[in-house]
């Protein structure tokens, strides 16, 4: 899995702005939870499986919690760990949380 590393706030108008062309995954992970690592580690898997080219941001929460903040107030959504959002034409288009992750209905919303 190609993560993009996001690590600034002003990429958020770049995953807007492309999200107009492709939709953009955004998976945020607290490096300090045993949950959300197993989430990655299945996220990871399933993507890889599904030899998907959606762009997938990687944030490290615990890093950049300010972005987190962002996010969820930019698209509406509670803060969680971990979490992915697929962002599709500027908005929220799949949203899920710890266990409820699953790569073929990001797809599927995709």
């Amino acid at each position: 899995m190609d993560w993009i590393a996001l690590t600034d706030i002003g990429q958020l108008d770049e995953i807007i702005r492309d999200s107009a062309q492709m939709p953009v995954a955004i998976f945020k992970h607290s490096t300090r939870c045993s949950v959300s690592a197993m989430a990655k580690r299945a996220l990871e898997r399933d993507w890889t499986a599904v030899r998907t080219s959606l762009p997938a941001y990687f944030l490290d929460l615990i890093a950049y919690r300010t972005i987190s903040n962002e996010i969820a107030r930019r698209f509406g959504v509670i803060h969680e760990s971990p979490q992915l959002l697929l962002i599709k034409d500027g908005k929220v288009a799949y949203y899920a949380s710890h266990s409820e992750i699953n790569v073929a209905e990001i797809i599927r919303a995709a």
